[in-house]
């Protein structure tokens, strides 16, 4: 994401590693959103630039102890704040065995202010998490919400992905989490994968809208460098990307789809039946403030943002430290209006343009007249209730439009 810097702003505040905590915003009132990163995977998926490493017990157990650590500090840190969401996320999360994972639980719950039925997720994929006894006790110590990693149905591709897991195991994983009691389930699923069509696409969705999840996810696969997918599309290699328009047929039309089925598209890949879009990441999206523990996880407290070391010995070095040793950055507020733009338009709420007035002085759709108007009489944004909005095409395009309507002169 492309920052726009204040030259006075320090490129060190002294939080965390020094002077008093961050003033609590209005967002942090109703709850502090918590992400905890599990760094271990089975094998690294072809696609997959996410920091990561293969699961060995002694690393492992060395991870626990510094994160354990780590929750002890923030509680303390923060005044043993409340917390409006949980959120494990990897990384493989599954691979954690319970003991390990209850072990979190209750650091968190002596650290923090954790109230009965908030929003506790934990990522999980088919080859790790299948057996309904590892369901009911993630139900116990209190996840309720499930984030599965299907990815697709078809064996073909998952084995083109690098994915450890077959269809059959997939659908085993759903079924064993309902049969624990999961009610709150999300299949996340990649689109526009190399040889994909049209029908391929709405033909997975019909599947797996049978299987009623609660909330889907449906990713466009993006070919990140030095990743085994990037290589074998780029020049000379052995798979080729679906042409462009095929790949906004299969990102409207799925989108139609699946609101045809009773799923609301909220976000730009994320859909939900009523009453379970994710809190979690509607707060990511709504601005809400958010601590991010484990190996490269990034928070955001007030105005500051700091991401936490990625290999081991400089978790290792950051945590003993009581939380000193990486860079911090001020955010300004053009940084803040920044992302207000880019994070609402992605979701179907849109730009509170009200909001944008107020923090900037400036009409938005006066100042930006004649790009609004285009971009209008194109379908791809309407403005309607005091907000703008992207239609379905303008998702499509999403990233183009949101560059230019938040840096745009």
């Amino acid at each position: 994401m492309g920052r726009i810097h204040d030259k006075n702003t320090p490129t060190r505040p002294a939080f965390p590693g020094t002077g008093p905590a961050p003033t609590r915003s209005a967002t942090d009132r109703k709850g502090l959103l918590l992400y905890i990163h599990v760094p271990f995977c089975r094998s690294r998926c072809h696609y997959c630039s996410f920091h990561s490493q293969v699961f060995e017990q002694t690393t492992f157990a060395w991870y626990l102890s510094l994160l354990l650590k780590e929750i002890e500090l923030w509680g303390r840190r923060l005044q043993r704040p409340a917390l409006r969401t949980i959120y494990f996320g990897g990384g493989t999360p599954s691979m954690v065995p319970l003991a390990g994972l209850d072990r979190i639980m209750e650091a968190l719950d002596k650290a923090f202010i954790v109230n009965p039925g908030i929003e506790t997720t934990i990522e999980a994929n088919p080859d790790s998490a299948h057996d309904v006894s590892y369901f009911r006790g993630l139900l116990n110590m209190g996840f309720n919400r499930l984030s599965l990693g299907v990815q697709s149905l078809r064996d073909a591709d998952l084995q083109m992905l690098g994915r450890p897991h077959s269809a059959g195991m997939a659908h085993q994983a759903f079924d064993q989490a309902r049969r624990a009691g999961f009610g709150n389930i999300g299949l996340d699923l990649i689109w526009g994968l190399p040889g994909q069509k049209l029908k391929a696409w709405l033909d997975a969705l019909k599947v797996v809208s049978e299987m009623r999840p609660e909330h889907i996810s449906a990713y466009n696969l993006t070919l990140e460098d030095g990743t085994v997918t990037a290589r074998r599309c780029g020049p000379g290699g052995d798979l080729i990307l679906p042409p462009d328009q095929e790949q906004g047929r299969m990102f409207v039309y799925g989108a139609e789809f699946l609101e045809s089925v009773g799923y609301l598209h909220y976000e730009v890949s994320n859909f939900a039946r009523m009453g379970f879009m994710s809190v979690h990441n509607s707060g990511y999206w709504n601005g809400s403030d958010y601590l991010g523990l484990g190996p490269s996880a990034v928070s955001t407290l007030g105005r500051r943002r700091f991401t936490v070391p990625r290999y081991m010995d400089e978790y290792d070095a950051y945590v003993r430290g009581e939380l000193v040793g990486n860079d911090f950055e001020e955010l300004t507020d053009d940084d803040l209006l920044t992302e207000l733009v880019m994070l609402s338009l992605r979701t179907s709420r849109g730009l509170d343009l009200k909001e944008y007035r107020k923090r900037t002085g400036f009409d938005l759709v006066k100042k930006q007249e004649r790009l609004i108007s285009t971009l209008h009489r194109e379908n791809l944004v309407r403005i309607s209730g005091g907000r703008l909005r992207l239609t379905k095409n303008g998702m499509l395009v999403s990233n183009a439009i949101i560059k230019q309507l938040a840096f745009g002169d």
